[in-house]
Parts: C-alpha cells; sequence; structure tokens
C-alpha cells in the first residue's frame, strides 16, 4: 500500500507495526517517522518509534519519543495511555 500511495500515513503506520513485529526496527523506525510528520497521533505511535528507538541502542531518541506520546496523549484525553509511557519512560531512566 504504501508502494502504491506514498502519501498514505495510515498505510506507513501499519508497515512500521509490520516492521517491528519482523526486527527490521530501521524500517520501522523510518515508517514511524513519516508518518508522524503528517499525523496527529494520539501517542501509541510515539510509544512504537521509542520501542524501534531502543532496538537500535538509541535511548535517547527514545527518551524524546516517549515524551512527545505524554504529551499528545494528554492533548487527546488518553490518561492511561499517557501514564503507560511515563512508565516506560521512568524505566530508561532508572537502566
Amino acid at each position: 500500500m504504501v508502494a502504491k500511495d506514498p502519501a498514505n500515513v495510515l498505510a506507513k503506520y501499519g508497515l512500521a507495526n509490520e516492521a517491528l513485529k519482523a526486527g527490521l526496527y530501521e524500517e520501522a523506525r523510518d515508517q514511524l517517522i513519516a508518518y508522524l510528520a503528517v499525523y496527529d497521533d494520539e501517542g501509541n505511535g510515539y510509544g512504537r518509534l521509542a520501542e524501534a528507538f531502543m532496538q537500535l541502542h538509541q535511548p535517547d531518541d527514545a527518551r524524546d519519543a516517549l515524551r512527545r506520546g505524554i504529551a499528545a496523549a494528554g492533548r487527546f484525553g488518553h490518561p492511561g495511555m499517557a501514564a503507560e509511557l511515563e512508565e516506560r519512560l521512568e524505566a530508561i531512566d532508572a537502566e
């Protein structure tokens, strides 16, 4: 779908999820960055981006993604998601 319609941001999100499952973390990171550049995500996409960054041994970028996800979750009224992302951020900081 992404090849047919590169502007389809939801297809980029789907491709990123599949890439994460397959262990293709650079592909996932790239697709999530492209998705988040144009889509006002509610927080989950940032959490997935943080996962890709952690797998790529980039904890500073993961922290930034989680902070952005916490802010997005707050904007959209998702306190549970914000709390989950905050826990993940604290876990990285504790390492």
